[in-house]
């Protein structure tokens, strides 16, 4: 199974070229230039780990998302949601790093986990057993209890893995159906064989416009399926890619926001050529959303802005400002733990800056900027 790129039809293609690079060229100066560009950037983030779900055929709630991501769950996390934060983590460490190091053999090999398990098999295969203090990848931060968290999530995929070698080991080495995150693997599907070939991909379109590349290295990635866990990460590849391309350098793009406002139809076409056209229109469907958001989230700040005049400098505000800027909800406790104040102090913040209630419910009460 291999993946070729055609010659393509440029008379075709050459309006929804255009309109993509001058929709991304624009987005990009925005972002750049205004003044919530920073609250933008991170409401991306979780708005395109919502719409990559969405894509894939799951529905998770955004609100979910940012209480989930602020644990403060107001119900026990489902499976789809669990993977949208780990998508949401993913775009913030693409997002951290440089701007080329996501397409790179490195980062591809640390996004999708080929170069941990490359790096157990240098250790050698004859130990059974690894120490779990040398292997794990402590974080470090200013968050006591992220940093805790993250630390028992190494620990239990540390665990996982510990317990796979032994089972192979017992298996005598015959071929058996591995269920792990609720989907069965086929143990035919040679993910390091169809990740190189998309890598091959990714090299072939290097003198390609920025944007027709992008689409072309999505379409590969969803006629490969490289990988069967993670068919996710095609999306923030892509947006990694414009960014590594310069095309979008001021942020992480978010492909699947416009990957959800094309039709299905398009998107799966049997016709290769209505597909690139809808990768593309879907590039342009984003960015043009994105202006959207920044200029109304401009507007609002603005407005907020003007409920600091004759503030003291020690006032809650300017922090809650930025919170309702950077979330796409927030409740009273996220703003209690951003401010430093109590829950009734947080009530009376959000009340004086006349942010509209989103949920309409006395228990559970949350505010955003729609």
């Amino acid at each position: 199974m291999g993946y070729t790129i055609e010659s393509l039809p440029l008379q075709t293609l050459l309006p929804a070229i255009g309109r993509a690079e001058d929709q991304l060229a624009r987005l990009d100066e925005q972002v750049r230039r205004s003044p919530v560009g920073e609250g933008f950037v991170e409401r991306r983030h979780f708005f395109d780990a919502a719409a990559s779900m969405w894509v894939g055929g799951e529905l998770v709630h955004v609100e979910d998302l940012v209480l989930h991501d602020e644990r403060m769950d107001v119900r026990a996390p489902t499976h789809e949601l669990t993977i949208a934060h780990r998508i949401l983590r993913a775009r913030r460490r693409i997002a951290g790093a440089k701007p080329g190091w996501a397409v790179s053999d490195a980062g591809i090999g640390a996004l999708t986990g080929y170069e941990e398990q490359e790096h157990e098999a240098a250790e050698g295969e004859g130990s059974a057993f690894v120490d779990t203090a040398a292997d794990l990848h402590l974080l470090e931060g200013d968050d006591p209890l992220a940093q805790e968290l993250a630390n028992v999530d190494a620990l239990l995929e540390q665990s996982q893995r510990l317990i796979d070698r032994v089972s192979d080991r017992k298996a005598g080495g015959r071929s058996a159906l591995v269920v792990g995150d609720l989907v069965v693997r086929d143990t035919d599907w040679d993910e390091v064989d169809r990740l190189t070939q998309w890598k091959r991909v990714l090299a072939d379109v290097a003198d390609l416009p920025p944007t027709v590349a992008a689409a072309l290295i999505w379409e590969a990635w969803e006629s490969l399926e490289p990988m069967q866990r993670q068919h996710w990460l095609g999306g923030q590849f892509v947006s990694a890619y414009l960014r590594a391309r310069g095309k979008v350098a001021s942020h992480l793009f978010g492909f699947n926001v416009g990957l959800k406002a094309v039709q299905r139809e398009r998107r799966r076409s049997p016709n290769r050529l209505t597909r690139i056209l809808a990768f593309l229109d879907a590039m342009s469907a984003s960015a043009e959303s994105g202006m959207k958001e920044i200029a109304r989230l401009a507007q609002a700040r603005e407005q907020m802005s003007r409920r600091l005049n004759g503030r003291r400098s020690s006032s809650g505000l300017p922090t809650t400002i930025d919170l309702v800027l950077s979330r796409p909800i927030v409740s009273a406790p996220m703003i209690a733990k951003a401010a430093r104040v109590t829950q009734r102090g947080a009530l009376n913040l959000i009340g004086e800056l006349g942010v509209r209630e989103v949920t309409g419910r006395g228990r559970y009460r949350a505010w955003g900027i729609l």
